[in-house]
């Protein structure tokens, strides 16, 4: 099998030399680096490769700058390498508004030697990223839309991974608000980030999303997000409200957060319609959990191959035979709404 080819691009020479060695030694074969987005773009263009790891900061052109200018003249799959700031987690949503397929936080100052003991979930991201085809329109404009005109009683609990955070703002921007659903999210992602995610989601959507905290509880019309780093579990649901918890329970399929543990606490845990939602993402987390859910009566929704950056959880999932609907990640939203329907007659 032909080996990936990827450009580097960093402004250190020692993160650029460091990050081209752990991949080298995961077969990735490192055709270029470069110093600044110009020169990263130049090389591109140059080598053609197949992906391309892209620092964030850099003077002149930045990363922002790089991921505009390569998705215009060669668009190839970018994973963005992002420190772990607030200020890091902002600028690399923006990146993957604009194309970046993913991102993997870096170690920064003293930490940068860290790289390689990474290394082996590094080259597992660049391989996933390598695999996408980023000439591929993920949308569709006649989509339809999700309409609810009354509240409904219902949870949905959602997990995404790579080519996540942007099918799930699809995804939340669209559910009506009049619904009042409880939200619970699962986006694989370090607690660096998780927060801000929060509250990029809440500042784009019509419910209100927060980080989740140990204890915290949530009503129609309110989303929590899991926190990096932590397990999050349905841990009671009385007078329509859920009660979650925190846990440092061992990571789930590599991950941490995981799907499995939200769907099958919430499985076994809510009354009323439960509606499963498995989005973009590598690895099969969630496909034990969608078992649960259907297990449990609930409603299961797979994002569709086509409008999927890497389709291993919703693949996954599909597999278990316990998948009712799947959609368009512009049909989603509408998606859930009509199974509450279908759940709240049944």
């Amino acid at each position: 099998m032909t080996a990936i080819r990827a450009v580097v691009v960093d402004d250190s020479a020692f993160m650029r030399r460091l990050v081209s060695d752990v991949l080298e030694d995961g077969g990735v074969d490192v055709v270029a680096t470069a110093r600044d987005g110009a020169a990263g773009v130049d090389a591109v263009i140059e080598h053609e490769p197949d992906v391309v790891t892209m620092d964030v900061r850099m003077p002149d052109v930045d990363g922002l700058e790089a991921v505009d200018r390569i998705m215009a003249t060669r668009p190839t799959p970018i994973l963005m390498l992002s420190a772990h700031t607030a200020e890091g987690a902002d600028v690399t949503f923006d990146a993957l508004e604009r194309g970046a397929v993913d991102f993997f936080p870096k170690p920064g100052g003293e930490r940068t030697t860290d790289i390689p003991e990474v290394g082996d979930d590094l080259v597992a991201r660049v391989e996933a990223v390598a695999g996408v085809d980023v000439t591929v329109e993920r949308g569709r404009r006649n989509h339809r839309r999700a309409t609810a005109n009354v509240a409904s009683d219902a949870t949905v609990v959602l997990a995404a991974s790579t080519g996540g955070p942007t099918a799930v703002e699809t995804v939340l921007k669209a559910l009506p608000l009049a619904a009042e659903l409880r939200v619970l999210l699962v986006q694989h992602m370090p607690a660096s980030f998780t927060g801000r995610f929060a509250e990029r989601l809440d500042a784009r959507s019509a419910y209100d999303v927060r980080e989740a905290s140990d204890g915290d509880r949530i009503g129609g019309g309110e989303i929590l997000v899991a926190r990096g780093d932590s397990h999050l579990e349905v841990s009671r649901f009385a007078g329509g409200r859920i009660r979650v918890r925190l846990t440092d329970d061992p990571e789930v399929h590599g991950v941490k957060p995981a799907a499995d543990p939200l769907f099958e606490s919430a499985a076994s845990v809510v009354d009323g319609p439960l509606i499963a939602v498995v989005l973009t993402g590598m690895g099969r987390d969630a496909a034990e959990g969608v078992r649960a859910v259907s297990a449990a009566g609930g409603h299961v929704i797979a994002q569709d191959r086509a409008s999927s950056a890497v389709y291993g959880m919703p693949g996954a999932a599909v597999e278990t035979g316990c998948v009712d609907d799947v959609v368009p990640i512009d049909d989603v939203a509408a998606a859930v709404v009509d199974a509450v329907g279908r759940c709240e007659t049944a």
